[in-house]
């Protein structure tokens, strides 16, 4: 035990202590030392094992003993938070900690003053486009959940980013945690790391199938719960008349908010001392979606899905640590985000809807959510049940998830559309400076390490000759790529912004075409149809009923498009209405429509209506970019619609909400009295503009400070150090509830 602690920097023991961590965990006993040599680790253990103080530990000591900068990588925005909030702990010994999860299209110089930077795979890897002379600098990079590598959608990222930081640093060391997987070996083996593999938890799980009335456990236990008319409610009950808390996995969004619901009415309690942290928390939430949470959590229940905004989200979360939340009924993207853990751990369905039909949810996804039951320090045990309601069903689920292991990790990377980007990446970044060299460093990923070169030369060959015809990149001194010959390869200036921007090729054909064709006096709807036909954007779902007045709307508006309308009947045209149809929605957020209107009219919750906006702004940003090199006319007009989009306002009302505090309805309500702008604000006295609905004040006061540096506050007047509640998002940051 001596020799860990006499690894660490001066004052980290007394971090630990204060937390209440006097001894390691058996995993953290075989890592810890490791990680402390600077050797490379593949630690493969339960959920709440302890894998991330391995990783604190280590990144300590890398920044403040061997003077590394450190990188640690996560997969999701919130649980980077959550790191960074982790390691801030270490801060007074004089570490420097930090996080950067925004625009990809930037430097980040602020990042050389850190010691331990958090990000996102998608972050990461951008910054390895903007600096590669920051990662050569890094002595370590930790990755966190490594096993995502599985997920089509996210995993290629972060599989050619660690595989990029390897070849760039080769001296790197890397610490991957990953959730129990069948084959953490082979990624241990991949990544030259030692393998760590253990089964042992800090709270014993108990996992069984619950089936009438009684739940028959994995190690021959039984349990009898009392019989309620719901399943799932008689798991609940007893949980919380336990004094404890659940976690409720269900697989649509309709039901974690119908299961919420009728939770609350059944429960007898509620939380009434709440009320003025709930009222202070959806103060600027009108939505119905806000409305029906804040209900649910009054009674001790909350549902949690991709529907809620971030700030609801946060909310969720924040309440249930604190124990006011007893019982959340979720979708399983909450498994692989934060850590939250319960007593007992309830899943309802181990199926989705999936590519038109119901498919069963991988081994990987049910031990996740099992996972999450047993709350260190607080429960002596943790309770994972599944619901069968024969049992037929009840050996499937035995025999299936309970008693079966885990899935292996299999890459993804070897698809073309999510190589396309990181091809171009290579190339415009001179990684790779030829197709010879693209299939050498694509040699060294995980799937070439599983699978072997089998296709992947063709897969090149076809990404490599859309590039060039695509005038993304050049091959010098041949007109056309001869398909076996190895011609050097270089990136255009249209393909080197392409890949600074982040986003697909194929979007940026789309971009560039639509900049083409555009001519003086088009309206924006043509710009918001654009980016929403590109791949980065992932289109709003299209009911059935929806196909005819989209499809009479696109006739009434096709001039202001700037791509052609597909033949009714062909196999674009349905595309072509989910697009339109995402426009369409974008379109009303711009022009200032109500919230709770536009979710009700396109049938979307607010964290839909947020993704959709952040993104419609990224795929603006980068369009307007773009019009530098094939239309300037169309950079003035992209650049307000940019702007709009973030705060959803009309143009008038783009010099007000610059104003910290001030969102699209304070903006307008300013408007309307005359307060047309900061000329307008800096003649008027600051008791006048407190009397405008939603000022108050306070804010009126602020908003003086900003217009005219010389304003003093009325004798009388309490200055208001910060109008803004804890927690909301920056000014700049799209938020759908700052109001």
């Amino acid at each position: 035990m001596s020799d860990w602690r006499s690894e660490l920097p001066q004052g980290a023991i007394e971090v630990l202590e204060e937390d209440g961590i006097t001894t390691l965990y058996p995993p953290q006993e075989r890592a810890v030392p490791l990680a402390l040599q600077g050797k490379s680790i593949v630690l493969a253990v339960p959920t709440a094992s302890g894998k991330s103080l391995v990783a604190y530990l280590a990144a300590v000591k890398r920044a403040l003993h061997e003077g590394g900068k450190v990188l640690y990588i996560v997969p999701l925005r919130a649980l980077a938070s959550e790191k960074l909030e982790d390691l801030r702990r270490f801060e007074r010994l004089g570490v420097r900690v930090g996080m950067s999860i925004g625009d990809y299209d930037e430097a980040d110089r602020e990042i050389d003053q850190l010691d331990i930077l958090v990000a996102t795979s998608e972050k990461a890897d951008a910054l390895m486009r903007h600096r590669p002379e920051w990662v050569r600098s890094l002595g370590l990079v930790i990755a966190d959940e490594v096993h995502l590598m599985n997920d089509p959608e996210r995993g290629p990222t972060l599989e050619i980013t660690l595989t990029k930081l390897r070849m760039l640093n080769p001296g790197l060391q890397v610490i991957a945690l990953s959730a129990t997987v069948g084959n953490s070996k082979e990624m241990a083996e991949w990544l030259g790391a030692e393998h760590i593999a253990m089964d042992w938890r800090p709270v014993r799980l108990k996992e069984g199938v619950l089936l009438g009335d009684t739940i028959e456990f994995t190690d021959g236990t039984e349990r009898t719960v009392r019989p309620l008319d719901d399943q799932v409610w008689s798991l609940v009950k007893d949980t919380l008349d336990e004094g404890g808390q659940a976690l409720v996995f269900v697989n649509t969004r309709r039901s974690t908010e119908t299961l919420a619901a009728k939770f609350s009415r059944l429960s007898k309690g509620t939380a009434a001392d709440m009320g003025k942290e709930l009222d202070e928390a959806f103060q600027d939430d009108h939505t119905s979606l806000g409305s029906a949470l804040k209900d649910c959590i009054r009674h001790g229940m909350a549902f949690h899905s991709a529907a809620l905004s971030n700030e609801q989200r946060r909310t969720v979360e924040r309440l249930f640590k604190a124990g006011k939340i007893r019982c959340i009924v979720a979708t399983p993207t909450l498994a692989a985000g934060i850590n939250l853990p319960a007593r007992r751990v309830v899943v309802r369905d181990v199926n989705r809807f999936d590519d038109g039909g119901w498919v069963p949810l991988p081994v990987m996804e049910v031990k996740q959510m099992c996972g999450r039951a047993g709350r260190p320090r607080y429960d002596p045990y943790g309770e994972a049940v599944l619901i069968a309601r024969t049992a037929e069903q009840s050996r499937m689920l035995f025999e299936n998830y309970l008693l079966s292991g885990p899935e292996d990790v299999e890459s993804k990377v070897g698809n073309e559309r999510v190589l396309r980007g990181h091809i171009l990446a290579l190339i415009a970044t001179g990684t790779a400076a030829s197709r010879a060299g693209i299939i050498a460093f694509l040699r060294r990923t995980f799937y070439c390490h599983q699978r072997g070169e089998g296709g992947l030369e063709e897969t090149v060959e076809g990404i490599v000759r859309f590039l060039y015809e695509e005038g993304m990149v050049r091959c010098p001194g041949t007109e056309l790529l001869v398909a076996g010959q190895d011609a050097p390869l270089s990136a255009t200036f249209f393909g080197r912004r392409v890949s600074d921007l982040y986003i697909d090729p194929v979007s940026a054909v789309q971009l560039r075409d639509a900049l083409l064709a555009y001519v003086p006096g088009r309206k924006e709807l043509g710009f918001l149809h654009a980016v929403c036909s590109t791949p980065d954007m992932l289109t709003l779902y299209l009911k059935r009923d929806e196909h005819g007045p989209l499809a009479e709307t696109a006739l009434q508006r096709r001039d202001e498009l700037l791509f052609a309308v597909p033949e009714e009947g062909s196999p674009d045209h349905e595309y072509f209405l989910s697009e339109l149809k995402t426009a369409l929605a974008l379109e009303a957020w711009t022009q200032e429509g109500d919230e709770e209107e536009v979710l009700r009219a396109f049938g979307i919750g607010p964290g839909d209506l947020h993704n959709k906006v952040e993104v419609g702004e990224w795929l603006l940003y980068s369009m307007r970019e773009l019009s530098n090199i094939f239309n300037k006319d169309c950079y003035p007009l992209l650049t307000k619609l940019m702007a709009r989009m973030r705060y959803g306002v009309k143009e008038e009302l783009l010099e007000l909400v610059e104003l910290k505090g001030v969102g699209r309805v304070r903006a307008r309500s300013l408007y309307k009295r005359g307060y047309t702008s900061w000329e307008r604000l800096r003649e008027a006295p600051a008791r006048d503009i407190a009397k405008v609905i939603g000022i108050g004040d306070a804010l009126a006061e602020r908003i003086k400070r900003q217009v005219d540096p010389a304003f003093v506050p009325e004798e009388g007047h309490q200055e208001c150090a910060e109008e803004r509640p804890e927690g909301a998002p920056r000014q700049g940051q799209t938020s759908l509830l700052d109001f």
